[in-house]
């Protein structure tokens, strides 16, 4: 924990890169506040990825439990969550803790407050799609978090009203918005578009994916899309590649070599934000990007079957395509035909957010400690 030793223990957990991100608009504004003692943890669930993240946001970590291990399971590594993070809890006792999305990180930490009796929020709290295999394990995490959770911290009205619906108490669930536009609207003031502006008379096109519902054949078909886009002549394709290897081995071997795709290492996130601002279209399975690109007026076509982000689709901003290769292709050529290029202001509504989300979180954690005291 920080040095305020009078103030209230908050712990906020962290395991992956969009969780840092996520997460670190609120750590600061949780250390600037007097009646506040933030401390924050790390399970490095992602290292190398967490890392560049830690650094960027200048985020020192108490405590970092380093569980990353190759090719462990999910249930290999909620097991071993579980035996690292509750005794570090039962030494602590902070009067909170806190963590964010749909990770095992978030279940586990979640889980283990409960079990020591600590209470638990949960930032981005009500996303749902409604099919516990949709996104495999996402959704069932977001679902066993609502149910352990004292303080659920919404995005969106619509996951307000998922929260509600399923019995969660409506003075526990709160509407902030999403940290993600405040970590968003921060970066791109500091980062440089122009070195990923693409060749004279070329469009950029960014792609992310990377979801374990995807794997194997839906992956396949959405590199099969990604060929069919780049054959047009006024396309360049950046696709900074996961490294998980049921990602990259076949990425690399259906899409190296091919003209207009360019792969590369996973972007830091300064060069991604500067990379989405460079860009005309992004494809994703990605749920982050689907939330920031509003506030960057980028169009997004989301590469899976369901999102549980609809509002970006009901704003105009997204559109679902599935996996189905002539379908993110068509999709594509219409949203390339009509644009002139790539547009790097910001518009002025993000359904996600407004950049105040941090500071809306905090509020609410200072009345109800407040009322616990």
């Amino acid at each position: 924990m920080t040095s305020n030793s009078s103030g209230k223990r908050i712990l906020v957990i962290i395991g992956t890169r969009p969780e840092a991100i996520k997460l670190a608009p609120l750590v600061h504004a949780l250390r600037a506040e007097p009646w506040a003692q933030c401390g924050v943890l790390v399970t490095a669930q992602h290292r190398q990825l967490l890392d560049q993240m830690l650094a960027f946001f200048d985020l020192r970590p108490d405590r970092d439990l380093d569980l990353m291990q190759p090719g462990q399971s999910a249930a290999e590594l909620a097991a071993s969550m579980i035996k690292a993070l509750d005794p570090v809890l039962g030494n602590e006792q902070p009067d909170f803790v806190v963590a964010q999305g749909d990770t095992t990180t978030a279940m586990v930490a979640a889980l283990c407050a409960y079990y020591r009796r600590i209470p638990f929020g949960h930032v981005e709290a009500g996303l749902r799609t409604g099919d516990k295999w949709r996104p495999f394990p996402e959704e069932g995490h977001r679902a066993m978090v609502a149910t352990l959770a004292d303080l659920h911290f919404a995005p969106t009205e619509a996951a307000r009203q998922n929260l509600l619906r399923e019995g969660i108490a409506a003075a526990r669930v709160h509407l902030v918005g999403n940290t993600v536009v405040d970590a968003l609207l921060w970066t791109a003031r500091r980062v440089d578009a122009a070195r990923f502006v693409p060749r004279s008379g070329k469009k950029l096109v960014l792609v992310t994916a990377h979801r374990r519902e995807n794997f194997g054949a839906p992956f396949a078909r959405v590199c099969a899309g990604l060929v069919a886009i780049a054959r047009r002549p006024d396309v360049e394709l950046l696709y900074p590649v996961h490294p998980n290897p049921r990602v990259r081995d076949p990425a690399y071997a259906a899409l190296s070599g091919c003209a207009n795709i360019i792969l590369c290492e996973p972007l830091d996130y300064p060069d991604m934000v500067a990379a989405m601002m460079a860009s005309t279209l992004i494809l994703t399975d990605s749920g982050g990007i689907q939330e920031e690109a509003p506030s960057l007026g980028k169009p997004v076509l989301i590469m899976r079957d369901h999102t549980e982000r609809p509002e970006g689709v009901a704003a105009g901003i997204a559109q679902v395509v599935g996996t189905d290769a002539a379908r993110i292709a068509t999709a594509a050529g219409a949203i390339l035909d009509r644009a002139v290029a790539a547009d790097t202001a910001m518009v002025h509504h993000n359904p996600y957010g407004d950049g105040n989300s941090a500071g809306a979180i905090v509020r609410v954690l200072r009345a109800t400690l407040a009322e616990t005291a």
